[in-house]
């Protein structure tokens, strides 16, 4: 039986990645989940150069703790999963 207070707690976890695996400590996917895409996009309203830079940093981070893990992962996936969604479509 699950604990009753399982569902409240994820909700009070911030979407944040958990380093150095890159999983989001509220809801467990891979960082950054839907609720963190929404969230930067917000705080990079203004600023989408910004938001790009600010993910390309943070998928270096990723590519070189990732590795260290012994889960090294195609350069192209972590462009994808990290800073492509966040380009300004035309």
């Amino acid at each position: 039986m699950p604990h009753p207070y399982s569902n409240q707690r994820r909700y009070r976890l911030a979407h944040e990645p958990t380093r150095p695996a890159w999983r989001c400590q509220a809801c467990g996917t891979s960082w950054p989940c839907s609720a963190a895409k929404l969230r930067l996009l917000g705080r990079f309203r203004a600023d989408r150069a910004g938001l790009v830079t600010h993910l390309t940093g943070l998928r270096e981070q990723a590519a070189a703790q990732l590795a260290d893990l012994g889960q090294p992962i195609p350069p192209a996936t972590l462009d994808d999963r990290f800073v492509d969604w966040a380009r300004r479509r035309e």
